[in-house]
Parts: structure tokens; sequence; C-alpha cells
């Protein structure tokens, strides 16, 4: 068992199942890949017990639910995939210890197994989706909790109270906040359109990537009511639940396919973390910049919109010109770039840049959303260029700019099949439409790359 704590932001459409979703689960790709790392940090940490609060599973408006069954059971029969049963052992004494504690502190909470009506033991799909993905054999046993209608800081107590009942039991618990973000992103959402959609999706994800959790209670009520979310007292009850821990979170992907938002997050103690790091390279391994590209060119190719970085800290505030390369099957599929900024700030350089990498690069046709799978994405961040001589470069090292006149081409550096500082000159000044032979002006600059 690796790490103190454990916490997991899940979205729960059926469709992203396969045995539901068959070909079309593949548009939530990005969402299945962060789902089996989650998987992967659940299976290091080895809880003794899966909390898990479900915006569907039968609820109280007034109080929190808790069941306390001694087994689950449910199946995903009414999404035409009755084979995905699962069957998970409850955690009876945990139950009613999260009810005690939240009692004593003054909140509402009741036992579902003491009101049939709440239909106690039977899963819902908020619970039955992340758990076809985290634990299908039912390994880990499980508590179900239900939100309320309560105010949103009774759901961060909430949360508290399930972390002190799990301390008194000595239970090692990891907590899974299911939820889906706006339902509302595109015409073409089942809930209908609002551009608010968007504004709460991107404060979600930054209050996430931020560890400020706090933020989420202070979201304004119209704007939550507009979105037409599902989650948000989930992921208030994981800010309870993580109060007072190490834990740091990252979000592994957000996506909004058919408008609907989903996000994907873990939030660990940083051993933990260090598991996923040596996952291999999906989202969770990416840098910053390489993170706001992929968000930047997904969201304009599935939503066509261009996403606005909610306010930039340390790198992604400065400005810099900037340079977003794609790949795919190891083969270039993009790069556009700037040298010297455009933008107000390196985090829109790049959501630009990126976007224009993705649609607009002249060598190629515009990407679709079938390519996101499988896009490598590199950023290199521009310093400032400096005036050189041949003597001054080094293809591995610098990169060059070539200029005669009006004319300018642009080269970075450490290109795969670049070794010379004659291939790297004679490639700018072919890109600027440089003939041999004409009197050029060089520069070299430097670049921090990220993958």
């Amino acid at each position: 068992m690796i790490g103190s704590t454990l916490g997991i932001i899940a979205p729960h459409p059926p469709i992203m199942v396969p045995e539901v979703g068959g070909e079309r689960a593949r548009v939530t790709s990005a969402s299945i890949a962060s789902m089996d790392l989650a998987a992967r940090a659940l299976r290091a940490f080895k809880p003794d017990t899966v909390v898990l609060m479900s915006p569907h599973a039968p609820l109280a408006r007034d109080a929190f639910a808790v069941d306390a069954s001694e087994r689950y059971r449910g199946d995903l029969g009414q999404f035409g995939a009755r084979d995905v049963r699962l069957a998970p052992a409850g955690d009876p004494a945990l139950a009613h210890a999260i009810i005690d504690t939240a009692r004593a502190s003054g909140l509402e909470a009741i036992a579902r197994t003491d009101h049939p009506a709440l239909a106690p033991g039977e899963l819902d799909h908020g619970a039955l989706v992340p758990l076809s993905f985290l634990d299908r054999e039912g390994e880990y046993p499980l508590v179900e909790v239900s939100l309320s209608f309560l105010p949103l800081e009774h759901h961060r107590r909430f949360g508290e109270a399930i972390a002190a009942a799990a301390a008194t039991l000595g239970r090692r618990v990891a907590f899974v906040a299911s939820g889906d973000c706006s339902h509302r992103l595109t015409p073409e959402a089942p809930a209908g359109y609002t551009p608010r959609g968007a504004v709460f999706d991107e404060a979600l994800v930054e209050a996430f990537a931020s560890d400020d959790y706090a933020a989420l209670e202070q979201l304004d009520p119209g704007l939550v009511e507009e979105a037409g979310e599902c989650g948000l007292r989930s992921f208030v009850t994981l800010g309870g639940f993580l109060i007072g821990t190490d834990a740091r979170t990252r979000v592994l992907s957000h996506e909004g396919p058919w408008g609907v938002g989903y996000a994907t997050g873990v939030a660990a103690s940083p051993e933990l973390l260090a598991v996923l790091d040596g996952a291999g390279p999906p989202a969770t391994t990416e840098s910053e910049p390489v993170v706001l590209a992929r968000r930047a060119i997904a969201t304009y190719l599935r939503e066509h919109r261009i996403i606005a970085p909610a306010a930039p800290e340390g790198l992604l505030a400065e400005r810099h010109g900037a340079f977003v390369s794609l790949h795919r099957n190891n083969a270039l599929r993009g790069c556009i770039g700037t040298i010297a900024p455009t933008a107000s700030t390196l985090a829109e350089e790049i959501v630009h840049n990126a976007i224009q990498a993705a649609t607009a690069d002249p060598r190629f046709p515009a990407m679709t959303a079938d390519e996101l799978d499988g896009l490598d994405i590199s950023v290199d961040v521009l310093h400032e260029p400096e005036p050189a001589t041949l003597e001054d470069l080094d293809p591995r090292v610098w990169g060059v700019i070539v200029s005669a006149d009006w004319r300018r081409g642009l080269l970075l550096p450490d290109l795969k099949g670049i070794d010379s500082v004659e291939q790297q000159v004679a490639i700018a000044r072919q890109k600027a439409g440089i003939r041999p032979g004409e009197r050029v002006r060089l520069e070299r600059f430097a670049v921090d790359r990220y993958h």
C-alpha cells in the first residue's frame, strides 16, 4: 500500500463503459484512459473500504443517506449491458460510524437500510459506471452515500465526518466523488445550451488543479443553476474529506462530448502521485503547458469553442513566444508558433498556437476529433533571440532564425534528423524563401521544451 490519502473525481456516463457504448465509447477515450489511471492509483493505495458519493443514489432532501448494507448489487441492464454486474460487499460498521460522526457534528444523517423507499443495497449508474472501471471485481468493500439538498457547507462538513469516522475505526478509505460537470456545453446538449456552462466547467477544473475546493462553495448560485451540473456536491464533499491531508490533485482529463462535461482526477499524497508519474505518457504525466495545449485542441475540435485560461500563474502568466508541435504515429501532424509574444500571457499564446497547429498548418489538412487519440504534443517556450554567427550555433542546443529583409525563417533546436549547423540553416532559409547565396542575418535562441 502506498500513500496516506486517495480521492478520485469520476464521471459517470454509461456510454463510456465499452459494453454499453461500443464504438461510441471511443469519443470519451480521454476519460477512459484517465479512469484506468485512477484504477491504478486505487490498486496501489489498497483501501480497506471505498466510500462513493453518487448524485443518482436515492436521497433524502434534508439529510445525508448512508447505505449500511451488507452487500450491494446492480447492473447496467437499463443501458443495454446486463452482463456488467457488480456485487461488492458493504462495510456496515463504517457506514454507521459515518452516520454517528455526522450527527455528532450537527449534521442530519440517516441509514438507507432503515428506509426501504431508499432502495438500500441497490447501485445506481452514478456508482456502477465509476466502479466498472475502478473495481469491477468488487475487491474492496463499499459504502455508498447520497448527497442532499442541504447547503454546500454541509457537504464539506460531511466529507470531514467521513474522514473522521474512517480514522476512528482505523479504516484506510478511498473516497470517490462521482459526478459530471455542466450538461449544457453545446447546442446539441440534451439539457440545452448556455455559454455559461463552459464558464462553470473552467471554474471546476481550475479549483481542482489548484486544490482550492473551498472555491467551489463560493460559486455564483445562478451560474451553478444555469450550468445544469450534477457533480458539485460530490466534489465539495471530497474537498471536506481531504482537509488536513497532504493530498494534491491531478486533473487527468476534461472533455465535453455530447455537450456534457466529464472531469477525471486523482487527489493523493505525493508518494502515490509518484506511482502515476511512472505509469507512462498519459495526461497525468504531462507538463502544465502541454495539458493546456491538449485541452485547447480537444475543446476546439469537439465543441467548436476556444477556451479562456483562468487566471494563469507562474510561467503561464509570463509573455513568451511559443511553438506547439503535434505528432501522430511518430510523424509530424502540425506545428505553429510565434517567435515573439503576441498575447498578454503565455497561456493565451499556447491556446492560440495549439489550435492553429491542429487546424491551420498549411502542410496538413485540419485535424478531426478522431485524431485526438494517440496525439503527442510538445510545447517550446522561446527565450529572447540573440545575434549569432555560424560558429555560435549548435542544432542540438540552439534554435536558429535566418533573416533577409522582411523574410524570416525559424527552426527549433534538437529536431530529429537535423545533425549539423549547415542543415539547420539551410532548412530555415528554405522556410523563409531565401535563396542560397543571399546575404542573411543569423540569430540563435534557447527553448524550454515541455512534453
